[in-house]
């Protein structure tokens, strides 16, 4: 199997420039600030991401009303742990009030399943995963499982980026993500282990080591599979990116895209199989 280009294996700056802003910033609000400073946080950096989910699957016009009615019942979801809101009743009424909205609309699409469908499929998509990374936040000591959580999805994605642009050989997917190697995975995988072993250590002494080694395999996995159906999101409909709002990194739901699916798989685990229950 042939080399892959030499221009596939130049790094992209503008990937440290931005994350030297982002990190110092996330860090100071998860840990160091309330809560609900996390939330705003999320409901900002997700409702980007869900604008950019629905221009892509509303091509080639987006239904503005469908779309605004799919960011309230996102903002509701995310923060649902706050209003002691239930999901199912959220989804249920979205789905009612977005297909309101969508026949009174001006778009006379011969296929108006269509519009709940993707604002029912993006608050799914994008809202439920980031309602728990809040839950998580809520647990007890929740300020440092939350970092646990964003750490080791960042360096496994960091990791999986440069081992795959230094020694890259060996397409994983071609067919859905074709600069995906199976040399990144691994590095994404190393890196991932590594730091959740020395995060456990350093700050997050409520998991076990033997936590921190599945949590570091299994938010690797996730992650992959999150990176994954985005690219696969993108190929069917034609686009390269999701947008271009961050430097080195394209549209804000390129940046979340592992973590719309490593932190459900976090909070689950933490919550329920480790143990941990959140506060009365």
């Amino acid at each position: 199997m042939t080399t892959p280009p030499a221009r596939t294996r130049q790094f992209d700056l503008r990937r440290l420039y931005t994350a030297a802003v982002l990190i110092p910033t996330v860090y100071v609000i998860i840990v160091y600030l309330a809560p609900w400073a996390l939330t705003l946080l999320l409901i900002a950096v997700g409702s980007i991401a869900l604008i950019e989910f629905y221009q892509i699957c509303f091509q080639p016009r987006v239904n503005r009303l469908a779309v605004g009615v799919g960011l309230a019942v996102f903002v509701l979801v995310v923060a649902r742990d706050h209003l002691s809101l239930a999901l199912t009743p959220l989804l249920a009424a979205s789905v009612l009030v977005v297909s309101i909205a969508v026949s009174i609309s001006s778009d006379r699409t011969d296929h108006r399943w269509k519009g709940p469908l993707i604002i029912l499929s993006g608050v799914l998509y994008v809202g439920f995963p980031l309602s728990t990374v809040v839950s998580t936040r809520a647990l007890p000591s929740g300020e440092f499982l939350a970092l646990f959580l964003a750490v080791v999805t960042w360096t496994s994605d960091t990791g999986a980026y440069y081992a795959g642009t230094l020694w890259g050989k060996h397409p994983l997917l071609p067919s859905v993500s074709p600069k995906k190697t199976v040399e990144g995975v691994l590095g994404g995988l190393a890196l991932a282990v590594g730091t959740a072993l020395l995060a456990q250590w350093w700050f997050a002494s409520q998991l076990s080591p033997s936590d921190a080694l599945i949590l570091g395999v299994l938010l690797t996995g996730t992650g992959l599979l999150g990176d994954l159906f985005e690219s696969m999101i993108k190929r069917r409909t034609g686009v390269k990116d999701s947008g271009g709002i961050l430097p080195g990194h394209g549209g804000m739901l390129d940046r979340l895209d592992s973590l719309l699916f490593t932190a459900p798989s976090f909070y689950y685990y933490v919550a329920y199989v480790h143990g941990l229950s959140p506060p009365l």
